[in-house]
């Protein structure tokens, strides 16, 4: 079940709405077992087999906390052994085909096991390995209800494509968060926008992207393979932000005030500013459990170019077991390493269109290699936007998909800038009658026609799930 579906809209969610709130606000634990057993509900839809490991993974964190509390004999130990368990259960579904199928082209006969991935399982492992790392560091206190572990594990708006939310973050909400009609409101409306985002825009990008990407080589034009690379910088974007956007707002209907993901990350003048903007909850994860630990930036330069080349190897397979993933991920490292090091300063000193365009296109680029299903493909797709494209530079092909695309790849640019929330701090600065009415049924009225355009895309679409599922 994924949130642009026709079940979510029209059946669990209504069904959720109408339990959950029928209920007394005063009713804390009935509420918190509604939500529970509905996103429970809402993992094995997808597929029941999965949902033991949910659970083992709840039981796992549960236990690991409880043991890994500050002054209790062998918490280290304890939060060594959790920690070892998750990373286990998520390299075995995650990494051993990858893993097997490299070792069996040198030690021929090694069997390749066939493992389905469980959608989200890099999400929910990494909240469940933040609460214990948290307790054991002090920073949390170990909760001791395992029904309250299971619901934050759990919890069905962030579960399979994030964001990554710390415990902390909603520990106190999940004991005593206060539901308003300010928040449903907010919420709702922000679940909508971010609906619109993924059946108006993203759905339609991948298309051309998809078609684009699966072109072989020698028929890739140089203006095929740049549309290619700018739907797919706008698929990405829309997919991922807009779930990140229905997150946030299921959150807010329930009285859950989860973090920002995104932050308008193209806009950014470089790629340590794009990596401040995209994905915030991965990069803040790797940076408080990760990088710092080993060191962060305060050490020599040779250990923080090893922290950095290390975080940035596991961010990329974290995003998936493949080569194209392990490169990505360096790619960036080798970017943020030449910002730091290299021509950093340099940058800065240029104007700042300049800025922006030195970091789309390298931002264009890395799309291309994690869209490529492999190295070769990626390199070849490479090429052929700087004109080594075997077709030449341009045929009709291209100008079909500017015609057949022209109003998502237009629309893409403004919904992609902070105008909106330029516009409503222009009104909030005006303390008028005119300018309240605008800020308070503008975002309404807009969220409501977006609806509509997005319920006559869902009826007439086909099922896409959000990119991130697979991660």
């Amino acid at each position: 079940m994924v949130f642009s579906s026709m079940t979510f809209l029209f059946v669990f969610l209504p069904l959720l709405l109408a339990a959950y709130y029928l209920l007394p606000a005063k009713a804390r634990a009935w509420r918190n077992g509604v939500l529970l057993a509905f996103s429970l509900f809402f993992y094995g839809y997808g597929g029941p087999r999965f949902l033991l490991l949910m659970l083992l993974s709840i039981a796992v964190n549960y236990v690991g906390a409880l043991w890994a509390a500050p002054g209790r004999r062998h918490a280290k130990a304890a939060m060594a052994v959790t920690a070892a368990v998750n990373l286990a259960l998520l390299g075995w579904f995650k990494y051993v085909g990858f893993l097997c199928s490299n070792l069996a082209r040198v030690w021929t006969g090694l069997p390749v096991p066939e493992v389905t991935l469980p959608i989200g399982i890099s999400f929910f492992t990494f909240q469940g390995l933040s609460y214990v790392i948290d307790v054991y560091r002090g920073q949390a206190r170990p909760q001791r209800n395992p029904l309250h572990v299971a619901l934050y594990i759990s919890l069905f708006p962030q579960l399979v494509a994030g964001p990554i939310v710390r415990y902390s973050t909603v520990a106190e909400e999940i004991l005593t968060r206060r539901e308003t009609v300010s928040d449903f409101s907010t919420g709702a409306v922000r679940f909508l926008f971010g609906l619109a985002k993924k059946m108006l825009l993203a759905n339609q990008l991948g298309l051309m992207a998809d078609e684009i990407f699966a072109v072989r080589p020698e028929f890739l034009t140089v203006s095929l393979t740049w549309l290619g690379a700018i739907a797919y910088t706008g698929q990405i974007y829309f997919d991922f932000s807009g779930y990140s956007d229905m997150a946030i707002g299921l959150g807010r209907m329930f009285g859950f005030h989860f973090l920002e993901n995104f932050n308008y990350p193209y806009i950014s003048r470089s790629v340590t500013e794009f990596w401040r903007r995209w994905h915030i909850s991965l990069s803040t994860w790797f940076r408080d459990y990760v990088y710092i630990p080993l060191g962060g930036n305060r050490c020599s330069a040779a250990r923080h170019i090893r922290n950095i080349l290390v975080v940035w190897a596991l961010t990329g397979l974290w995003h998936g077991a493949a080569w194209t993933f392990l490169a990505w991920g360096l790619y960036y490292a080798l970017l943020l390493l030449g910002e730091k090091y290299l021509w950093g300063r340099a940058l800065e000193r240029l104007p700042a269109l300049l800025r922006h365009v030195y970091a789309l296109v390298l931002i264009l680029l890395g799309w291309v290699l994690f869209r490529s299903e492999n190295l070769t493909y990626a390199g070849q797709f490479i090429a052929a936007m700087f004109g080594a494209a075997a077709g030449g530079w341009s045929d009709s092909r291209s100008l079909y998909y500017l015609l057949q695309f022209r109003w998502e790849l237009l629309l893409a640019i403004p919904a992609s800038l902070p105008l909106r929330d330029w516009a409503l701090h222009r009104l909030e600065t005006r303390d008028t009658t005119l300018s309240g009415l605008v800020l308070t049924w503008a975002p309404k009225a807009a969220a409501l026609g977006l609806f509509a355009l997005s319920f006559l895309r869902l009826v007439s679409s086909s099922y896409n799930p959000f990119i991130y599922f697979r991660f």
